[in-house]
């Protein structure tokens, strides 16, 4: 019976975090993710966060839903694009202050940040929680404060400011957020909203940094006083019934429980991770209805080779989506093989076009990236010739329109912004 059930529950991910126990490291997740994604209906399985790991994840197929919730600061690198304005001695005061969490896991981000990609590619239920969220929004190409405190809060008055993180008070600490109409958040916190007739609520959380700057395809669903974003979601991959969800909460729900009882704060608590487990079994379902199990088809040499030219397509087309980079035009060619094997009606088993259909994005995505990278490189060259023939009076003209509508959109963009946090505040 349990194997049959271990069959038939759907998957979800989790990346544990690792300690020093007994002068060894040690695997963790926390016990209330567990507890409310098994209660459910769904099956956690647990990604140790051991060095390789990151090459292995086709490993742990099926993956219904991925669920990151724990662990260090991500490296800036992965997300720094400008400057933080921090000078090397307030950079080493964040260290000493927050020492539990800003030892960089380079091989935690890299499996965090593969799983979330995978998850954005094939549209995987995707739920983060505090470091889970801020992971979501660098795979999208956000940026992080390095530190809420030094960043935002000194810039804003007193009773503009939010303690984030409390040390001494690990579960109990609440502060306020302000939760955005017709989002998510807004239709689980519903009744409790109406009850005290605002649209406030006291949240947990435990983090010294947050987003900045939030991924485009995002829409914020809370802001803290302070202008933090406490909550996001990608609206076009949001209806657990059809199996899409795709959302970070910095704050945490599942802690937010009265002492020693199994009651929650407000009832909308728990609807993040029942919404999130809906989605998995949808897209569970959805998953299997396309898929059969048969027996591997055996090749002969000529058909042997053709598959590798176009594994070789594949994953050429994907070092480039990952990567970012172009390749020398003698290789573009062995794109085509892939592209062409896509297209072909070439019989396959269910199983093997419901692969082809997960990785044919990549390899389409790879093949539109090349073909922008010439857009932008002929666009670039045409401005190029049109301004080597302007007068030096033209061309300091039109590089002063271009600082002042720069300077234009900066001043709009810094209105709009305040006035975001001044509502948020009010």
């Amino acid at each position: 019976m349990a194997a049959e059930l271990s069959i038939v529950l759907p998957r979800v991910l989790i990346v544990s975090r690792r300690t020093v126990r007994k002068n060894k490291f040690v695997d963790f997740v926390g016990e209330y993710h567990l507890d409310l994604i098994v209660s459910y209906g769904a099956v956690p399985v647990i990604v140790p966060r051991v060095t390789g790991v990151h090459m292995l994840l086709e490993s742990f197929e099926p993956i219904h839903g991925v669920l990151l919730c724990e662990g260090e600061d991500l490296d800036p690198s992965l997300y720094d694009d400008e400057p933080a304005n921090l000078s090397a001695e307030e950079i080493e005061e964040i260290r000493r202050q927050h020492a539990s969490d800003t030892a960089i896991d380079k091989e935690k981000d890299t499996i965090e940040l593969r799983l979330a990609k995978l998850c954005l590619e094939r549209n995987i239920p995707y739920l983060g929680i505090c470091r889970g969220s801020q992971v979501l929004n660098v795979a999208c190409g956000g940026t992080l404060y390095r530190d809420i405190e030094k960043e935002l809060s000194r810039n804003l008055p007193q009773n503009q400011r939010v303690i984030h993180i409390d040390y001494d008070n690990y579960d109990g600490h609440r502060h306020v957020v302000k939760i955005i109409e017709n989002t998510p958040l807004h239709h689980w916190f519903k009744n409790s909203l109406e009850e005290y007739d605002k649209m406030e609520i006291f949240v947990n959380s435990y983090h010294h940094q947050g987003v900045k700057k939030l991924a485009q395809r995002f829409v914020p669903m809370a802001f803290s006083p302070d202008g933090l974003i406490e909550g996001f979601y990608d609206p076009d991959a949001y209806n657990p019934e059809e199996g899409k969800f795709i959302m970070g909460l910095q704050f945490h729900p599942e802690r937010m429980r009265q002492s020693d009882t199994d009651e929650f704060d407000y009832p909308g608590c728990t609807f993040a991770y029942q919404e999130f487990v809906k989605a998995v079994v949808a897209y569970q379902k959805k998953l299997s209805s396309s898929t059969t199990v048969q027996n591997p088809i055996k090749l002969n040499q000529e058909m042997e080779k053709k598959r590798k030219i176009i594994v070789r397509s594949f994953s050429l087309a994907r070092n480039i989506y990952e990567g970012g980079h172009q390749i020398h035009s003698s290789k573009e060619s062995d794109l085509d093989a892939g592209a062409e094997f896509l297209e072909s009606n070439t019989a396959l088993s269910i199983q093997q076009e419901a692969r082809l259909i997960q990785m044919g994005a990549t390899i389409r995505n790879g093949c539109s990236y090349l073909e922008k990278l010439k857009m932008n490189e002929e666009r670039e060259g045409i401005a190029r010739k049109v301004m080597s023939k302007m007068s030096v009076e033209q061309l300091s003209d039109l590089k002063s329109f271009y600082n002042m509508m720069g300077q234009i959109c900066s001043e709009i963009l810094e209105r709009k912004l305040q006035d975001i946090v001044n509502e948020v505040a009010s």
